[in-house]
C-alpha cells in the first residue's frame, strides 16, 4: 500500500537509525523483505524460482538483491531495476585495534571510503559490525552486534596548542584521527583484551561465547536522526549518502506492479570503488540473472528490454559556497529528484534514459532537477556505469540533494526522499521502459 510523506521519513529514520554498518543494513533489510513476503535464497542451494512470487539474495552479509517475478513474465518487458550502496564513508578498526599513547587507550583505525574528516572530531562514538567466533562447543559462528553507547572519542587539539587551526589546518588521518577508548592506567599493553568487549556484546545478543577470531567493526555517530529546521524541511542524519536511497527503493519495490519484474541491488563497497564480490563490480546481479533466465538467448533480450534507475545523493548547493556549482546546475533542497548527467560517463544517464524518466516523473507528479559537474573541478562516480557497462543495461543516474556528503551527520529535504520514493514507485509500476 502507498504511504505518506510524515510515515515514510519516519520510518526512514528508524531505518539509518538501526543501520551503522552495511551488515546491518542488509539485516535490516532482510527483516522488512521476510515481512513483506519475499523468500530468502542462498547462493550455494539449487533455486525453484516460481512466477508470481518475491525473493531475495543477499552476499557477504553487507549486499542484498531482492526481485519480484511477474506472473506473466514476458522477455519484452524486461526487468526495472533500482540500485543503490549500503555502505558509507567511516572509520574502521584495523586488526590490530588497540594502541597505548602517554596512557591513552586508543583505537587503531583506518578510514573507509572519501571520508570528511574534519566532522569526526567530539563526538560520542559508537561501534559496530560483524564478529566472527566460536562458540563453547567450537563451532564457528557469526553474528552482529552494536555497542549503542559512547565508547569512544576523537578530541580536538585546543586551539591554544594550534593557532593555525581556523585558517589553516590539515588532517593526517595515520597520525589525527586515533580514537580514545579510556586511560591504560592498571593495564600493561598486552594486558587489555578488547575481545572481551565483544564478548560481552556477543553474550548480550544470547551466545555462549568460547573465542572471538575476527571482525569487521566501524566507529559511527551516536547522535539520532532528526527532522530540523524552522518549519521541519531538513532531515538530519548519518549514512544518508547511501542508505536513504535503499530504503526508498525497497520501499517503492514493495509497492511495485504485478505484472512487472522489478529488482532492487544495494552492493556494498560503492565508496572505494566497487571491485569486491559484493560490489557493484562483482557478479551477484549477473549471476541471478542467468538463474532467472538461463537461456543466452532470452537473457540477452532480457537486459537490453530493461531499465536501470542508479540512486545515489547528488550535491545540492551550498549557500556558503555557490561558486562550487555549474551555475546552471544548482540543485536545491526539497526541488525534487536530481538528474545526474556528465559527458566522461562518470554518471551513466544519456538522452534515451532521461526521458524515459522525467515521463515517469511527469506522470507521478515528481518534480526533478538537474547536476551537472564544474569542468574545472574531478567528478565523482557511482554505481551506474559500472553496473551499465557489466551487465549492459540502459542507466540513469539521479538522487536526492544533499549537504555535508561524506559527513558523520549529513543534510537533505524532507520532501526529496518522499519524490525518489514516488519515482521509483513510477518505475515499478510503468508499462514501458
Amino acid at each position: 500500500m502507498p504511504i505518506e510523506m510524515d510515515s515514510f521519513n519516519e520510518g526512514l529514520m528508524k531505518f539509518l537509525e538501526a543501520s551503522p554498518t552495511p551488515f546491518h543494513a542488509t539485516n535490516t533489510m532482510s527483516a522488512l523483505l521476510n515481512h513483506a513476503g519475499f523468500i530468502s535464497l542462498n547462493e550455494r542451494e539449487a533455486w525453484d524460482l516460481q512466477l508470481g512470487n518475491k525473493y531475495y539474495v543477499t552476499r557477504n552479509d553487507s549486499s542484498i538483491v531482492a526481485f519480484t517475478l511477474a506472473e506473466r513474465f514476458q522477455i519484452d518487458d524486461g526487468f526495472r531495476f533500482a540500485a543503490a550502496h549500503t555502505d558509507s564513508p567511516c572509520l574502521k578498526l584495523k586488526p590490530a585495534s588497540l594502541s597505548i599513547t602517554e596512557d591513552y587507550l586508543q583505537f587503531n583505525v583506518e578510514t573507509y571510503g572519501g571520508l570528511l574528516m574534519a566532522p569526526w572530531f567530539d563526538r560520542d562514538l559508537g561501534l559496530a559490525g560483524r564478529v566472527y567466533f566460536q562458540d563453547k562447543e567450537g563451532k564457528l559462528c557469526s553474528d552482529l552486534i552494536t555497542i549503542q553507547k559512547p565508547v569512544a572519542t576523537i578530541p580536538s587539539l585546543a586551539i591554544h596548542l594550534d593557532r593555525t587551526a581556523n585558517d589553516q589546518k590539515s588532517i593526517n588521518p595515520q597520525t589525527d584521527l586515533l580514537p580514545i577508548l579510556g586511560l591504560s592506567s592498571g593495564y600493561e599493553r598486552n594486558q587489555y583484551d578488547f575481545n572481551d568487549l565483544l564478548i560481552e556484546a556477543l553474550r548480550l545478543a544470547g551466545h555462549e561465547v568460547d573465542n572471538v577470531l575476527d571482525h569487521e567493526l566501524s566507529l559511527f555517530d551516536l547522535t539520532k536522526p532528526s527532522i530540523i529546521g524552522s518549519q521541519g524541511e531538513f532531515l538530519a542524519a548519518g549514512r544518508l549518502d547511501n542508505l536513504l536511497s535503499c530504503y526508498t527503493g525497497l520501499m517503492a519495490l514493495m509497492n511495485a506492479d504485478p505484472d512487472l519484474s522489478c529488482m532492487l541491488i544495494c552492493n556494498d563497497h560503492e565508496e572505494v570503488g566497487s571491485q569486491s564480490t559484493s560490489g557493484a563490480q562483482g557478479d551477484l546481479v549477473d549471476k541471478i540473472l542467468h538463474r532467472v533466465c538461463p537461456n543466452v538467448e532470452d537473457h540477452a533480450r532480457l537486459i537490453a528490454n530493461s531499465l536501470l534507475v542508479s540512486t545515489d545523493n547528488a550535491h545540492a548547493v551550498h549557500p556558503n559556497f555557490v561558486s562550487k556549482h555549474d551555475k546552471e546546475h544548482r540543485p536545491h533542497i526539497n526541488k525534487g529528484v536530481v538528474i545526474k548527467n556528465n559527458a566522461n560517463q562518470r554518471y551513466a544517464s544519456n538522452s534515451e534514459t532521461q526521458a524515459i524518466f522525467k515521463a515517469i516523473c511527469r506522470e507521478y507528479s515528481v518534480p526533478f532537477q538537474y547536476y551537472s559537474h564544474r569542468n574545472d573541478l574531478p567528478c565523482g562516480s557511482t554505481l551506474g556505469p559500472m553496473t551499465a557497462a557489466k551487465l549492459g543495461v540502459r542507466t540513469i543516474d539521479v538522487g536526492v540533494p544533499t549537504l555535508a556528503m561524506h559527513s558523520p551527520r549529513e543534510l537533505a529535504g524532507t520532501t526529496d526522499a518522499f519524490d525518489l520514493y514516488r519515482a521509483l514507485t513510477g518505475l515499478f509500476q510503468t508499462q514501458q521502459v
